[in-house]
């Protein structure tokens, strides 16, 4: 995901068919062989990055894309669409994020299968500013977000588990939460107990059951361990420090400033480090006497990643589950030998495939909130519409805590 799209959403117009042929005909023919006569240095930059595509027709019409030949998010797209005779009911219209431009989008009717939400409280994660700036591949625009809170405001034909009037939470795929509503396959939400408050439940849906799968599915933490959490103030390091602690595990956190040391102490860090003031290598072998952690949960990436291998102990578990500061470099499987170390590069997706697996999940959550071992800081909250803003600040690491949108 990267720089906001300029353009406004695309209109549709009837356009005659045989018209339409003739302008692509034309355009192939004439124009664009006359531009690409044009040396490649000497043409526009504009001009070097556009391209013409023809869809065929089909039953419905035709479309007409002139479109930014590389992946960009700030790309312009011109749509022609021939519509058919009769028309169609004028679809709903609502407010929605596209690529950080607040604009307005169509939502349609739930299908079988699905409903649709209003949204009340939308959580912000490291995963949108991945996708904004490309890290992680998406055919744009697109509406980022994969977390929410809502109401159902309709449901699809052939469901009876589901009702209006239903609060309901979701986190992971389908993409697009950054909205005013969606629409959701029905077996993506799960119910929010009636205690758990929107904003809460919004903030700790994606990142609690992140913190449930690296704690107790990718490396079961038990009493008597050592473990190392990176970004130990930040919104799943936060739960980590906390729920790991309540497991009876020795906690070494780093953060970045006095402050977020402060805070990532009160959520249960028995050792805080200071990374920009000191080594966090010699100081973790200092509080480990030499022994090394059990296990490294590590969501920044490229400049921990080696620091961090050097960290475990015999045998132990590098869980690598983000890269802020980037990708980490290659790592060649000999490193890996020295101490017998496991790494693994987990996606939430996998550990709740199923419905089953799901409903754990958030379950495990949920009652962790209920219990009070789980401390939700809502540190942040930003209008939908200034989401732009809300990632630029998580980015340049002035947020702590959680991150919430408010349509």
């Amino acid at each position: 995901m990267t720089p906001t799209r300029t353009d406004a959403a695309p209109s549709c117009m009837s356009v005659n068919m045989s018209s339409v042929l003739s302008l692509s005909s034309h355009f192939h023919g004439r124009i664009l062989p006359s531009l690409l006569s044009i040396p490649s240095r000497l043409r526009p930059p504009a001009l070097r990055l556009l391209r013409l595509r023809l869809l065929r027709s089909t039953p419905t019409g035709l479309s007409l894309s002139l479109h930014n030949s590389e992946r960009r998010s700030s790309l312009r797209t011109l749509t022609i669409a021939a519509s058919g005779s009769s028309p169609s009911p004028a679809p709903k219209m609502v407010k929605a994020i596209r690529v950080l431009k607040w604009e307005d989008v169509e939502v349609g009717e739930p299908k079988e299968g699905e409903i649709r939400v209003r949204n009340k409280a939308i959580g912000v994660n490291f995963i949108d500013a991945y996708y904004r700036k490309g890290v992680y591949a998406k055919e744009t625009p697109f509406t980022p977000g994969m977390e929410a809170v809502g109401v159902v405001t309709a449901v699809g034909p052939g469901l009876t588990d589901r009702q209006v009037g239903d609060v309901v939470a979701y986190a992971g795929n389908p993409m697009g939460s950054y909205s005013e509503e969606q629409v959701l396959p029905a077996c993506v939400v799960v119910p929010i107990p009636p205690s758990i408050d929107h904003k809460i439940a919004a903030s700790i849906m994606l990142k609690g059951m992140t913190a449930y799968v690296l704690l107790r599915r990718c490396y079961k933490v038990e009493a008597g361990h050592t473990v190392l959490i990176h970004a130990a103030a930040g919104g799943v390091g936060s739960l980590l420090c906390q729920w790991a602690n309540a497991l009876g595990a020795t906690v070494i956190g780093t953060v970045s400033t006095e402050e977020k040391a402060a805070q990532a102490a009160e959520d249960g860090c028995h050792h805080v480090i200071v990374y920009t003031k000191e080594d966090f290598v010699a100081r973790v072998g200092e509080v480990t006497s030499g022994n090394g952690v059990n296990v490294v949960y590590d969501s920044v990436g490229k400049d921990t990643f080696q620091g961090s291998l050097s960290c475990l102990r015999s045998r132990g578990f590098m869980v690598s589950f983000g890269q802020s500061s980037g990708r980490p470099d290659p790592v060649p499987l000999s490193d890996l030998a020295s101490k017998s170390l496991f790494l693994t590069r987990p996606s939430l997706m996998h550990y709740t495939a199923t419905r089953d697996e799901l409903l754990a999940a958030a379950g495990e959550v949920f009652d962790n909130v209920a219990a009070g071992i789980l401390r939700v800081r809502v540190n942040h909250i930003y209008p939908l519409s200034d989401a732009a803003r809300a990632h630029a600040d998580l980015e340049a690491r002035k947020t702590s805590g959680s991150i919430v949108l408010i349509p």
